[in-house]
């Protein structure tokens, strides 16, 4: 059976035909390009480790040598710049499902120790809160840019509508950060004011950006 593979998100399908569309990604069946599947393994076989074929032992003693032709040198490659090299650093070790973690895992503890706060008049579990959301304030500068380098070097700028909305999910993440902070920074008891529910929403809206952003993630990751 022969198999196919995206060359955004590496998505393997075996079929006779490439599917009409990435299950994973979205991106259309001209994206795929046919491969080898180890027998053993089950994954595919990288062209550098296909063993050629060895030619008849009577044909080969039939075939004159000839002397192969050195191929010319070609105009040098123009050296990487430190930037450019930061940048292919970040995405060979990872840095973006590294670095996402911050936010990931304060934004859900922020909210939490903000209801709280809220139920039990607690302004020590609010300033905890805000604390942790200065954090994953910090970071998400960081996230998004190298979220934006995997986006264009590892998905080719895929378009798709999986990365549009992993795309709007981080922003609205990162604006409703923002605006929290702004609004705590103005108001340092907004909790404990009417429009103390007003802020708890915006949070909830925020750790659910953080969350579908994630969770579109980790759907390229393991391609289920």
């Amino acid at each position: 059976m022969k198999a196919w593979q995206c060359s955004v998100c590496k998505y393997v399908h075996k079929g006779d035909t490439p599917p009409a569309k990435c299950p994973v990604c979205g991106v259309g069946k001209e994206k795929f390009v046919e491969i080898e599947l180890d027998e053993e393994t089950g994954k595919p076989v990288a062209p550098s480790a296909k063993k050629p074929k060895a030619a008849p032992a009577a044909q080969a003693e039939a075939q004159p040598t000839e002397a192969k032709a050195e191929p010319e040198p070609g105009p040098a490659p123009e050296p990487e710049t430190g930037f450019e090299k930061i940048k292919a650093l970040s995405i060979q070790h990872h840095a973006h499902p590294v670095l996402v973690h911050t936010p990931n895992g304060l934004l859900p503890v922020s909210v939490l120790l903000f209801i709280l706060a809220r139920l039990f008049d607690a302004p020590l579990l609010m300033k905890a809160g805000a604390i942790n959301m200065v954090f994953v304030f910090l970071s998400m500068p960081l996230v998004l840019y190298t979220g934006y380098l995997e986006w264009e070097k590892k998905y080719q700028k895929a378009d798709t509508p999986i990365f549009k909305v992993k795309i709007l999910a981080a922003a609205l993440t990162a604006v409703a950060c923002a605006i929290s902070l702004i609004w705590l920074w103005i108001s340092p008891h907004v909790l404990f004011t009417p429009q103390g529910w007003v802020f708890l929403l915006i949070n909830v809206v925020m750790v659910a950006g953080a969350g579908i952003a994630g969770h579109i993630g980790g759907k390229l990751v393991f391609k289920d």
